[in-house]
């Protein structure tokens, strides 16, 4: 590889493992051992490219899809590139990998005893991506949520030791509420790719129109959909707060981290007076750290 393309992979690399700033919640602070943040930024790295890959949102260059082994003319085709880094995933487990992210992502498994399942869990939720634009239910929204946010959870727990089937099912409602805060910030990002993430059958009972949400500011029956949905999302993180009491140290304070990260982005969406179409309603650091001192007390409480 000639200096100047290892500069643009390590460029690529670098612009998908940036983007753990931006998240809703902290992805490895600085409080955990140096192992485990290595571990869940390696984990963050992979789960961040296939988002990126579904997005269509992949570092300029095309560095990405030379390392997955895709040629010039299917750079731009998602489920090309999905289907790649699947491949890519196996080599994980039973061979070496191509590309760096992956490679990273090799000695995590290896030390940690990390299954397939939950990876493959989050190519397949991209996947679905590419042909599902709506979800007629709630339910069909959970449904998509167990394989693109709940994998997640369990990743983490499984790094740190502690997957239990009751923890893992409280992390499920947890992960759940994060991915449906996310779909709520993103309402208008989301449209602009075709895709909505508020159950039609909630539209329909709110009286609200694809048109209604593509325009510049959210009218009273948006706001009152964006209410309802923010509502559930509470209650689902509210429900699995318990995840954080039952575990101790720093891990409780990183579970108590993710928690927050939610409800603090639900108070934006709430002091935006849930008009989420004017610019996605991003949480402050004070409601973070206020968020988090709530969650921590209550699980002092109950543990």
């Amino acid at each position: 590889m000639t200096e100047t393309r290892q500069a643009r992979t390590d460029a690529a690399s670098r612009a998908t493992l940036g983007k753990a700033a931006e998240e809703n919640f902290p992805v490895a602070p600085f409080f955990l051992p140096r192992a485990w943040r290595d571990d869940l930024m390696a984990v963050y790295g992979f789960a961040r490219l296939v988002d990126d890959i579904g997005d269509g949102d992949l570092a300029p260059g095309g560095a990405d899809a030379r390392h997955l082994g895709v040629g010039p003319e299917a750079e731009d085709d998602r489920v090309a590139l999905l289907d790649a880094l699947e491949a890519d995933l196996h080599r994980v487990f039973d061979a070496t990998p191509q590309h760096p992210l992956l490679r990273a992502l090799q000695p995590t498994v290896r030390r940690r005893g990390l299954t397939p399942g939950p990876f493959l869990g989050l190519i397949a939720a991209n996947r679905q991506d590419q042909l599902v634009r709506r979800y007629e239910t709630y339910d069909d929204l959970l449904a998509y949520c167990e394989l693109s946010a709940n994998p997640v959870g369990r990743l983490v727990l499984a790094i740190s030791g502690t997957d239990t089937p009751e923890r893992i099912r409280r992390s499920d409602e947890i992960c759940t509420a994060l991915q449906i805060v996310e779909h709520l910030q993103d309402v208008a990002e989301d449209l602009a790719r075709d895709r909505i993430y508020l159950p039609a059958e909630d539209l329909k009972r709110f009286h609200v129109t694809e048109r209604d949400l593509a325009a510049p500011t959210a009218g009273a029956s948006v706001r009152a959909l964006i209410a309802f949905e923010a509502e559930r999302a509470r209650e689902l993180l509210h429900a699995g707060a318990p995840l954080v009491a039952s575990v101790h140290g720093r891990l409780r304070v990183l579970l108590a981290g993710f928690t927050a990260g939610g409800l603090a982005a639900l108070d934006a969406i709430t002091d935006a007076r849930y008009d989420v179409l004017s610019g996605p309603p991003k949480a402050t650091k004070p409601s973070l750290m206020r968020q988090a001192g709530a969650v921590l007390l209550r699980a002092r409480r109950e543990g």
